[in-house]
């Protein structure tokens, strides 16, 4: 049997999408959670582990809707195999019933992690570098895909401080949060912006940096 896992991290944001992708797939039950990445306690993904047996597979839309650090869901992936469920993130192209799914999902885990803590100490330096200076005002800054990037990161590291973020990247900290949630996901602007799923591949802004 196939059971799909949805998550978002905000109210706001819709489920529709995921939702949609797993039904396509074949998933037979479905489960979902309304909650931020960082929290541990995720009742949907519990009840849905629960209803999986040996010779099932547990389907998500994206890797990240288990978890931002890819520590986790390899963690996790782990627990599963040995229960005897196979895992397959529809968006990645992961399908660990496979030799060579098992073998990707490892490799871009090796590769992933030490990525993020790279952008997460350059993006450190950044905001060190930027209140060293006292960075402050400027002119009206365009949102791209790599700095929307580096503020997505950035928000998820709870040491961070949303208006040393904006200014980090040139923007207000209200426009900030039109991109992106205080965890670190996007919201539906930022993932216009992102993934191309609409709107311009760069949105001027017209506020400037507080």
């Amino acid at each position: 049997m196939l059971i799909g896992y949805a998550r978002v991290s905000t109210p706001d944001q819709k489920l529709d999408l995921q939702l949609d992708a797993l039904q396509r797939a074949g998933c037979e039950r479905l489960f979902q959670d309304v909650m931020s990445s960082t929290r541990l306690d995720r009742p949907g993904l519990d009840v849905a582990c629960s209803h999986l047996r040996a010779g099932d597979t547990l389907v998500v839309y994206k890797l990240d809707r288990l978890g931002r650090s890819v520590k986790g869901p390899i963690a996790f992936t782990e627990m599963l195999k040995a229960r005897g469920v196979a895992f397959i993130s529809l968006q990645d192209r992961i399908d660990t019933s496979t030799a060579v799914g098992q073998f990707f999902f490892h490799v871009i885990g090796a590769f992933a992690e030490p990525e993020r803590n790279l952008i997460v100490e350059r993006t450190q330096a950044g905001l060190a570098a930027a209140r060293a200076r006292g960075r402050h005002g400027g002119r009206p800054r365009k949102v791209t895909k790599a700095k929307l990037r580096i503020a997505m990161v950035a928000m998820a590291d709870r040491q961070s401080n949303a208006s040393e973020v904006a200014r980090l990247i040139g923007i207000n900290r209200t426009v900030l949060y039109r991109y992106v949630n205080g965890d670190g996901s996007l919201k539906p602007l930022g993932q216009a912006l992102l993934h191309g799923t609409g709107g311009r591949p760069e949105v001027v802004l017209d506020e400037a940096a507080d």
